[in-house]
């Protein structure tokens, strides 16, 4: 079955929900999930929220659709603007959001 997104539409409504939150942050799996191989889940955070340091559960990259953010793993940082991508390192890291911003998560998880 094919289906089709509108990753755009979904990052604007993400954004409204966190921007409304009080953790600042908001998000919902598009694709897969907990017992699937692949899945890709659009983020939004508040300028100013962050995703707290955590490890890696898989292979990763992030799309960012809309805004600004920066991922840190340790000493070293990269930041990322709308149509960039990031491969996530494969060590804790964490993620700033340095405007409103949404992204698009992908994760390969291994079996």
């Amino acid at each position: 079955m094919t289906q089709k997104f509108s990753l755009v539409a979904m990052a604007r409504q993400q954004l409204d929900k966190a921007v409304e939150s009080t953790g600042g942050h908001a998000a919902d799996t598009v694709v897969g999930g907990h017992e699937r191989v692949l899945r890709q889940t659009v983020m939004a955070f508040a300028k100013g929220s962050e995703q707290s340091e955590h490890e890696a559960n898989g292979e990763a990259t992030i799309f960012v659709l809309l805004g600004r953010v920066r991922v840190i793993a340790g000493e070293v940082s990269w930041e990322a603007l709308a149509g960039d991508l990031i491969i996530v390192p494969d060590t804790r890291h964490r993620l700033e959001a340095l405007e409103d911003s949404a992204l698009l998560l992908t994760v390969a998880m291994p079996r």
